[in-house]
């Protein structure tokens, strides 16, 4: 009994183990915040806790080493009990185990704090949650029972530096290896997202992983034979999930519906939901451009952010606009980018010299910029005596030759009534 006692006490002295708790959480804490996209995006946040266990893993692999080449000189202890063999060793990767998962809660806090402070947008999957979670503790079963077979302190250096070229050494979106856990994983842009299937294969990945590993090393202390139907299984699962993988050819992410969300007055402007904090100021900023292309060609209603992929037109009073997030300016590009398509792209490719002087001079009024220096004293003098009203009516009238980049010296002779 008293032998017993030594044991319980045994067990009980590796809750010092989390200690290893706050460690895992800052570092975990400080790469995800890194990691975290300017826009709020959930897909984004998932990304940001996956790098986070791109850190944490061989971290916490490195601990479990360690913990096992220190613990691994006491088996004899455990020996005195009537338990199996292997249990001392599964109650060591549980206690481990479960520190990295409360570290990786408290990680998984912190993002979804800091996304719930901004307007976030898009969907939270879960399943990319436990993907990490799931890694994490892949990498803490790998590195404990590396310790436990070559219980030397060289070990958990070997096994540091393993799991992080495993972590560091992959490059996103190159092949389907990048997806496996811990995956490397591009920010994912807007109207875009990550793809739940591939989430479910890397946990499944490192479940089966997990699993094989432990019913590899049960199998080796107890030598019962019934567990090589379990191992078998397990190492089915990953060969199942690692198929899986390999047929998204390395992509993550897929375009996605999205919901708009927009402001409706005095023009309709939708963004993306995640930028609904730039409608008011791009509201501002293309309100005046849509009232001078008032009853021209290029008038139009309402402006329309689409995917980078997709080609900015103007097209029926919808004018399309690209923005990947709200760094100063962004109001001015998306203006420019509606202004340069009132032009024709192919008579305006190589624009005569004077064209393209009286050219600036109309965009620069467009979008409210500053009016540029000309070579045409004259006419710069003459548009910039001109009330707005006359400027939207001299622009109605000459508008085909503004959009063929056609403009001379004599449509400045007068403003149009």
């Amino acid at each position: 009994m008293s032998e017993f006692g030594r044991v319980l006490r045994l067990e009980a002295r590796r809750t010092a183990l989390l200690v290893a708790v706050p460690l895992l959480t800052a570092v975990g804490a400080a790469v995800a915040w890194v990691s975290l996209a300017p826009v709020a995006y959930w897909d984004n946040s998932v990304i940001a806790l996956m790098n986070s266990v791109r850190l944490l893993g061989p971290l916490a692999a490195g601990l479990a080493a360690w913990t096992a080449v220190r613990e691994r000189r006491l088996d004899y202890l455990r020996d005195l009990t009537p338990r199996s063999p292997a249990t001392g060793a599964f109650m060591d990767m549980l206690l481990l185990s479960g520190a990295a998962l409360i570290a990786y809660a408290a990680v998984s806090a912190v993002v979804v704090i800091g996304t719930f402070l901004r307007d976030e947008a898009g969907p939270l999957h879960l399943t990319g949650v436990l993907a990490g979670a799931a890694a994490l503790v892949m990498h803490v079963v790998a590195g404990y029972l590396a310790g436990r077979l070559v219980p030397r302190l060289a070990t958990v250096v070997v096994v540091v530096v393993a799991t992080w070229l495993w972590s560091a050494l992959r490059v996103p979106a190159t092949s389907w290896v990048s997806l496996l856990p811990p995956a490397a994983l591009n920010r994912v842009e807007l109207f875009t997202g990550l793809r739940v299937g591939v989430l479910l294969s890397q946990t499944l990945w490192s479940a089966g992983l997990t699993a094989a590993m432990i019913l590899a090393y049960a199998w080796w202390t107890t030598r019962r034979h019934l567990l090589a139907a379990a191992l078998a299984a397990a190492l089915a699962l990953v060969v199942f999930a690692t198929l899986r993988l390999e047929s998204t050819g390395g992509q993550a992410v897929g375009p996605v519906a999205i919901d708009s969300a927009c402001r409706e007055w005095p023009i309709t402007v939708c963004v993306h939901p995640a930028l609904r904090d730039g409608l008011p100021a791009l509201m501002n900023a293309a309100t005046p451009l849509a009232a001078r292309l008032n009853d021209t060609p290029g008038a139009f209603t309402k402006v329309e952010q689409r995917p980078d992929t997709s080609e900015a037109t103007l097209v029926h009073g919808v004018a399309s606009i690209h923005l990947r997030d709200l760094e100063p300016g962004y109001e001015a590009d998306a203006v420019r980018q509606i202004r340069n398509e009132l032009v024709d792209p192919g008579a305006c490719s190589v624009p005569k010299p004077a064209a393209a002087q009286y050219r600036s001079l109309i965009d620069a009024w467009l979008v409210g910029a500053e009016p540029p220096a000309i070579s045409d004293l004259r006419a710069a003098r003459a548009f910039g005596l001109w009330t707005e009203e006359q400027r939207r009516g001299w622009l109605r009238v000459h508008y085909r030759d503004y959009h063929r980049c056609a403009l001379n010296a004599r449509d400045f002779a007068r403003p149009s009534p």
